[in-house]
């Protein structure tokens, strides 16, 4: 196994609240990519998916507090704040955010917003930097000559292609996708996810992808973490995640997942995830788990190894709980 590229190690990240008071959003999260490797973060709305990878990036609001290391080629991202990770933020790792209709500027060209970056760290200038854009454009499948076209004369997916353009501007070891299909229709998003695949192939690319969609996971992804009330309840292969899920919230997630073949039934997950402005006592998914049992309502689960590399947070997986439980 080679050096991983990225190396997260007990990040947290609090938010400050405007009435007092704090809302831990992630809590203790580690993983490591090794290089070219695609890996999936998966899990409901709120869970601190989004919240991970912007701290990654440097880019929380000022109301955040992050602790933890992350290292990027063996340099802590967090040591030394804004002046440490700005010279790497889009050279060594970059981000394709959620929406690129939001996340592109509407009132500058396409082509302007790639170079942008480009000229801001030195890669490149002036016309070598607009011919250096329309080869973007035309690797993620954008005619060149669509540069000086602006952000509302592209559809949805020509909108994430340039997004996705812009990430790769100053050619970064590690790319991060936030939900980058959101608001796509099933074609396009089955085509963005081809293209994000063929990249990292092509470009050596390592990718983490944000997603609330398992099946998108499994088809893109060799890697995955299963993040629930802030923190992995769940790391492993795709293959692990998909046919021994080791977590009760995995394996309902898989359950919640709709069937296009109408073999298996729909089932919801009941209840709702817990708030994060208040302290949480034992596991955090036991109001909502139907395994739960004595400890649950006490003891906070660690992520421990299960087999091999597959990890779990769960009491079930526990050699000394296994009487209560059975």
């Amino acid at each position: 196994m080679s050096d991983p590229v990225l190396s997260v190690a007990d990040l947290n990240v609090w938010f400050d609240l405007p009435h007092g008071g704090t809302l831990h959003a992630v809590r203790g999260v580690s993983f490591s990519l090794a290089p070219g490797e695609r890996f999936g973060l998966v899990g409901e709305s709120g869970c601190g998916k989004t919240t991970s990878i912007l701290a990654l990036m440097g880019l929380l609001p000022p109301n955040a507090t992050v602790s933890g290391t992350i290292l990027l080629e063996g340099k802590d991202l967090l040591v030394g704040g804004e002046s440490s990770i700005r010279p790497r933020r889009w050279v060594d790792v970059s981000m394709i955010f959620q929406g690129a209709m939001n996340a592109l500027n509407p009132v500058k060209t396409v082509g302007s917003q790639i170079v942008e970056p480009m000229e801001l760290h030195e890669i490149a200038q002036g016309a070598d930097a607009r011919t250096r854009a329309g080869e973007l454009l035309e690797l993620v499948g954008i005619p060149a000559a669509r540069a000086d076209r602006y952000p509302h004369e592209f559809s949805g997916g020509m909108r994430q292609r340039a997004a996705i353009a812009m990430a790769l501007a100053c050619e970064p070891k590690v790319l991060l996708a936030d939900e980058p299909t959101t608001a796509l229709d099933v074609m396009v998003q089955a085509q963005i996810l081809d293209l994000l695949v063929s990249l990292t192939t092509e470009l050596g690319l390592t990718l983490a992808l944000v997603t609330h969609d398992l099946p998108v996971v499994a088809e893109v992804c060799e890697r995955g973490a299963v993040m629930y009330a802030g923190e992995i309840v769940e790391m492993g292969t795709v293959d692990a995640l998909y046919h021994s899920p080791r977590h009760p919230y995995t394996r309902l997630l898989f359950r919640a997942v709709p069937d296009l073949l109408g073999e298996t039934e729909v089932v919801s997950i009941p209840g709702v995830p817990p708030r994060l402005d208040r302290s949480l006592e034992g596991c955090p998914f036991r109001p909502r788990c139907d395994r739960a049992f004595e400890p649950c309502g006490s003891v906070w689960p660690e992520l421990r190894d299960v087999t091999g590399g597959h990890l779990a947070a769960c009491h079930l997986n526990d050699p000394s709980y296994a009487e209560a439980s059975s």
